[in-house]
């Protein structure tokens, strides 16, 4: 079997993919990927250049992110440019991961992390999602405590996610990470139990 495990900016989806891979699972990270992608020799490097010139390569033919970050963050038209390149090269190489999980340990839960699953209409790729939960207030309040952030510059980044509470509607999973790691553990201890994925892996 395999899920998508999303969430929002601080509602800690890390912390439950960790305690996923603990019991047993297989973790492929979108996040990871996209960086993999982008690594000198990869097609999708070579496209970016083409399409963002030649400044937004360094000197050692890796991509300068900041000079990309640049240009994508302040025109829409640009990031989602840098999307269309991007985003059918991250699906790809998950489908192959996943494929090659499933087929190596058809017995193993597959979890594929992906941290704007619904905001990119992914949801329907998996056979099931989990939503790592906070409710919004306790997600601000995180936020500015972990990035140190101003108050304002917290509710703009929440904001340009999908509200937590429309992903918790849309879950056939709700882990809620509001109280403290062992009420988390407990949660995936159950669902565990619900998939009838046999006993936790030391």
């Amino acid at each position: 079997m395999n899920i998508g495990l999303t969430g929002g900016i601080a509602t800690g989806k890390s912390t439950v993919a960790r305690m996923l891979v603990a019991r047993g699972a297989a973790l492929v990270d979108a996040d990871r990927i996209a960086r993999e992608i982008v690594e000198p020799g990869q097609a999708p490097l070579a496209q970016i250049a083409e399409r963002f010139g030649a400044g937004v390569i360094q000197e050692d033919g890796t991509l300068n992110r900041r000079i990309l970050g640049a240009i994508v963050f302040a025109d829409a038209h640009e990031r989602k440019a840098l999307e269309a390149i991007t985003h059918p090269a991250i699906r790809e190489l998950m489908r192959e991961r996943i494929a090659a999980l499933e087929t190596e340990r058809p017995d193993r839960l597959v979890v594929a992390d992906i941290p704007l699953l619904y905001e990119s209409g992914l949801q329907h790729l998996y056979q099931g999602v989990m939503v790592a939960y906070v409710p919004r207030d306790v997600q601000r309040t995180r936020l500015i405590e972990r990035d140190g952030l101003a108050p304002e510059e917290a509710d703009k980044r929440i904001g340009a996610q999908m509200d937590i509470e429309q992903k918790r509607q849309l879950a056939d999973y709700v882990i809620d990470n509001s109280g403290t790691l062992a009420d988390t553990e407990a949660q995936l201890d159950l669902f565990w139990r619900t998939l009838h994925l046999g006993s936790v892996q030391s």
